[in-house]
């Protein structure tokens, strides 16, 4: 298990989100709370049913929810999400990298939280040849062109990587 020192909530933008097909395997009657938010500075890129967020201008927003996992359950769940997106702490060849942010709440609260951004070479990629997701809402937005997911983004572990 990691045993990172720094506790935070989680960001989720994708499928993690409540309702959604992952947020059901892996944080179901896992969390403390969850709630309406989102992030500044980051863009949201459509993917093959999932989508990837990556590091923007200032101005971008990207909506999710902030999902709080209950004391006892931190730990496993911080595996379980790091494996699901196929991040290990430290290793250069990761996809994703969880990154810590702000989460804004509805109320105008800001959180500081963990997210699952693209690493750098994906980012790189998703920035030529995609097109942000209008509204940086997975649920709600659509591209203005879409485009094809990127080539092979890669897959880790047997399988293929699922962004929050």
């Amino acid at each position: 298990m990691t045993t990172e020192p720094e506790r935070l909530p989680f960001f989720v933008y994708g499928t993690l989100r409540p309702g959604e097909a992952n947020h059901a395997r892996t944080l179901r009657g896992r969390t403390a709370a969850e709630e309406p938010a989102h992030i500044r500075g980051a863009l949201l890129y459509d993917g093959p049913g999932y989508p990837y967020a990556t590091d923007g201008p200032a101005d971008a927003v990207v909506h999710g929810a902030l999902v709080r996992p209950r004391a006892g359950d931190y730990d496993e769940v911080r595996t379980v999400l790091d494996r699901l997106e196929g991040y290990v702490p430290g290793d250069p060849g990761n996809l994703y990298e969880r990154v810590r942010t702000d989460a804004v709440l509805a109320d105008g609260r800001t959180v500081p939280a963990w997210v699952y951004l693209a690493a750098a070479p994906l980012a790189a990629r998703l920035r030529r040849t995609a097109t942000p997701l209008a509204g940086g809402d997975w649920r709600g937005g659509t591209p203005a062109e879409h485009q094809p997911p990127p080539a092979d983004p890669g897959r880790r572990h047997g399988h293929p990587p699922h962004p929050g």
